[in-house]
């Protein structure tokens, strides 16, 4: 159904992956379950029945040589857009300005962290037929995990006592009681090229979840994360 709905429209999937990181060197090009860690998403993308084509940004030589070698293409990222402190949104125009030399222009933008590969192409054809479904109530979707706790149980450091972050009801009532919070988990976001072209953010007002399950929450930040998501794709091998 959605396949002939959808299929004829450009919907260009970015997999930005930097080559510097600090808590888990070269985690990108690190091997997972026999392959490196950016291969499960190109993977995935690749087997989207929707995405028709996929473009890795990238300043490093070594995420480059095997992002080709598993059939993604390539766009050079300036060393200036691959620091700690580069957000999103400025690699995304990066890509769409290299692209739009070459007179390429998407109707569709999809960001898939490589740090998040237990998210495969189901999920981002569900999260795709989602967001075209709602188009005309939403501007960005992303994928979402619902957290344990509700957000009275959080605090920050407020000297010698923690101080809440909301409202001082903590431990008041059961926790199945109290509204469920979610917060994004990194594995998928969507946005129309105008509504980027316009906004130059993938934030808005109107954000459109997609739900996923908690065993696909992890996003890969440390040798912790990378041995859990090893041990849960190893499951399903």
């Amino acid at each position: 159904m959605f396949k002939n709905k959808y299929q004829n429209k450009k919907i260009l999937a970015i997999i930005p992956a930097r080559g510097k990181s600090k808590r888990l060197p070269n985690k990108n090009v690190r091997i997972m379950a026999r392959k490196p860690l950016i291969a499960h998403t190109i993977f995935s993308a690749q087997k989207s029945k929707y995405i028709n084509r996929i473009v890795i940004s990238t300043e490093d030589k070594k995420i480059t040589e095997i992002s080709r070698k598993y059939g993604a293409e390539v766009v050079k990222r300036p060393k200036s857009l691959a620091k700690d402190n580069t957000q999103i949104k400025e690699v995304v125009s990066n890509v769409l300005e290299v692209l739009e030399k070459e007179k390429y222009i998407p109707e569709l933008i999809v960001i898939l962290q490589p740090t998040s590969p237990l998210r495969n192409e189901v999920d981002i054809d569900e999260a795709i037929e989602n967001f075209l479904k709602n188009e005309n109530k939403c501007k960005v979707s992303m994928s979402v995990c619902e957290i344990k706790y509700p957000s009275s149980w959080l605090f920050k450091d407020g000297g010698k006592l923690l101080k809440s972050l909301f409202i001082y009801d903590f431990l008041s009532g059961n926790r199945q009681d109290k509204e469920k919070i979610y917060v994004p988990n990194g594995a998928i976001y969507i946005i129309k090229l105008k509504t980027f072209k316009r906004n130059k953010t993938l934030v808005s007002k109107k954000i459109l979840p997609y739900f996923m399950p908690k065993e696909k929450i992890i996003d890969i930040d440390d040798e912790l994360d990378f041995n859990i998501t090893e041990r849960l794709m190893k499951k399903e091998l």
